[in-house]
């Protein structure tokens, strides 16, 4: 299956990363959502087990798709202001390794904050069914793989969030089932992208 991508590289040095990584996935997301578009997947061409890195590239079989995202007006006023470098939208190369990226969920259960708003949650429904809200305390300790963070706002709940991403490599290239974020999930979506590393050194 033929796969088209265009990249965008941040120029900073000391840019914020995860912060430019969740604006950039944050338009996309919206894009999506609007044409009711499925099949785009985000790949993180300069991914260090150290970095998430300063690049990202946007993957679908329809070129005509990613030229339309990389019209829209966030990333045509970064590359205007300087902060942005971004490829033409080309086709992925044969010789790419194939990896995948997953939002990992389970991380983010790690962290106080989240755990605070989970369990009002649980509370919420236990209240809403008429019985006592009675958390259960569990102390296992999980361990993760390398994981790296993406700072997100939600436009409905007002609220900001991290997407906690793991990147895994595969021998060969999976359906492109990927959620509104470009991303795999441990369950329903199984998506893969082109690792895209070798195209770091074209722009």
């Amino acid at each position: 299956m033929e796969r088209f991508y265009f990249a965008v590289r941040f120029i900073p040095k000391d840019a914020n990363l995860a912060l430019l990584m969740g604006r950039c996935i944050s338009v996309m997301h919206g894009f999506l959502c609007k044409r009711n578009i499925n099949g785009l997947g985000v790949t993180f061409p300069a991914w260090t087990d150290s970095s998430i890195g300063n690049v990202i590239a946007f993957v679908h079989t329809e070129a005509s798709i990613l030229d339309d995202l990389k019209q829209q007006h966030y990333f045509k006023e970064m590359a205007e202001f300087g902060v942005f470098s971004i490829t033409s939208v080309a086709v992925v190369p044969l010789d790419c390794a194939e990896v995948r990226f997953k939002r990992n969920q389970g991380i983010a259960k790690m962290f106080v904050g989240e755990t605070r708003r989970r369990l009002k949650r649980l509370e919420n429904r236990a209240l809403a069914r008429g019985e006592v809200f009675k958390p259960v305390k569990h102390h296992k300790e999980r361990e993760f793989e390398t994981f790296h963070c993406i700072a997100m706002g939600s436009a409905t709940t007002s609220e900001d969030f991290l997407l906690h991403v793991q990147k895994e490599s595969l021998t060969t290239q999976q359906k492109p089932e990927f959620n509104k974020y470009g991303l795999a999930s441990n369950k329903i979506h199984i998506g893969s992208v082109p690792e895209l590393s070798s195209i770091l050194t074209l722009f």
